[in-house]
């Protein structure tokens, strides 16, 4: 997901501004009342499981070889999964790239604070984790994992759920999940 942008027949329009002018056009409430009950923005030592718990984004960036942040980051969606973040993105995106080429290990930032480049940073004061990153290829995981997210993010869903069903059918698009590192081994 990240900084993509969906094209609604042409429009440009994406999720966000999607969302934004359903609150317009109905009023925030009727919109509130369909979307995911969304936490005040985690707080300097809110544990990790729980921010986890609470959140619609987790921001991710991969580790290079020499174990340095890489400059690619993005917010994306995700569900919690046995203590690990599970995400769905474009097979040719970097984070699927960067686990194909064997660069394994990422940073994790769970919360919300908006678009990661128009957040002035304030992602990086969110609970965070280093995390082994690995793909997930079993059919019947996908379709498990797919209905988690499809109750987490009921209302998006109608969307993006065939989007990511058919993608991880068609390989256009992959499930990877972060399996946060015990602290010794961070």
């Amino acid at each position: 997901m990240g900084r993509e942008t969906v094209d609604l027949q042409g429009s440009g329009i994406g999720r966000r501004r999607l969302l934004r002018g359903a609150g317009a056009a109905f009023g925030v409430g009727a919109v509130a009342a369909l979307l995911p009950k969304r936490p005040l923005a985690a707080a300097g030592g809110v544990p990790l499981q729980r921010a986890m718990a609470e959140s619609d984004l987790v921001y991710v960036t991969p580790l290079r070889a020499d174990g340095d942040e890489s400059r690619c980051q993005a917010e994306v969606w995700f569900v919690a999964d046995a203590g690990d973040a599970v995400v769905v993105t474009a097979s040719d995106a970097w984070r699927a790239r960067a686990v194909r080429s064997g660069l394994d290990r990422a940073r994790l930032w769970v919360g919300d604070e908006g678009v990661w480049t128009e957040s002035d940073g304030a992602y990086l004061a969110l609970p965070s984790t280093l995390a082994e990153a690995s793909v997930v290829t079993d059919p019947a995981e996908h379709a498990r994992l797919l209905e988690v997210f499809g109750a987490k993010y009921r209302l998006s869903w109608l969307m993006w759920g065939p989007r990511f069903r058919n993608g991880l059918a068609d390989g256009s698009r992959v499930m990877i999940r972060y399996r946060p590192l015990p602290k010794a081994a961070a």
